[in-house]
């Protein structure tokens, strides 16, 4: 996914999302334990990601990959950080 940059974990999220507000939480909790860089970025601002990610928001990536759909487990995402270290 190119709109990762240079953030080891990106979230697809969009307004109004109850389970993008869950994902953002847990995301923003395990990210500031392992000291990694993360942002989230708004389906709704791009037609493309729109297109293609419209029904299955959040969707986490870590290091390009994705990671999860609509939930963010924290143990799996810590384990994820952990492997592209």
């Amino acid at each position: 996914m190119s709109e990762v940059g240079g953030d080891v974990v990106v979230v697809l999220v969009r307004d109004a999302c109850h389970l993008c507000a869950e994902a953002l939480a847990t995301i923003a909790e395990v990210c500031a334990r392992a000291g990694v860089s993360w942002r989230s970025v708004d389906v709704d601002g791009d037609p493309r990601l729109r297109a293609e990610y419209t029904d299955h928001v959040p969707v986490t990536f870590v290091a390009g990959v994705v990671h999860a759909r609509w939930f963010v487990d924290p143990a799996a995402l810590s384990a994820a950080i952990d492997a592209v270290r």
